[in-house]
């Protein structure tokens, strides 16, 4: 399951961008998808979820902010009302598994190769 990240790039502060995150040739009805960011000299930490079944589930710093989705088989992360703080290297995760509510967890089976987003002030 090839994960591939598109939407990044420069954006000033209050703007919006869209990720995406697709695996061509494979359906991602199956697995819980994350989304998880790196930001410089520190450690990664998890965004949001998305179970198979449509659970959702966000860190408390982008609730009301990002929004996780589904289109056409690709992961969308929504990000409106960006904040420097939300500069980072943006990487989707997938687990395969069906659970009736998503958790923001490490634990993932694959990962894609991250899409740097970068909101200036």
């Amino acid at each position: 399951l090839g994960l591939v990240e598109s939407g990044g790039g420069l954006v000033q502060t209050g703007g919006s961008l869209r990720l995406s995150c697709k695996a061509p040739g494979y359906s991602l009805g199956y697995y819980t998808l994350r989304w998880f960011r790196q930001a410089p000299g520190k450690e990664r930490e998890g965004v949001a979820c998305l179970g198979a079944r449509g659970s959702t589930n966000y860190i408390d710093s982008v609730k009301d902010r990002f929004t996780i989705g589904r289109d056409n088989n690709s992961l969308i992360l929504q990000m409106n009302n960006l904040k420097p703080e939300d500069t980072a290297v943006y990487y989707c995760a997938a687990k395969s598994e069906i659970v009736n509510q998503c958790t923001i967890s490490d634990a993932n089976d694959f990962w894609g190769q991250g899409t740097q987003v970068t909101v200036s002030s």
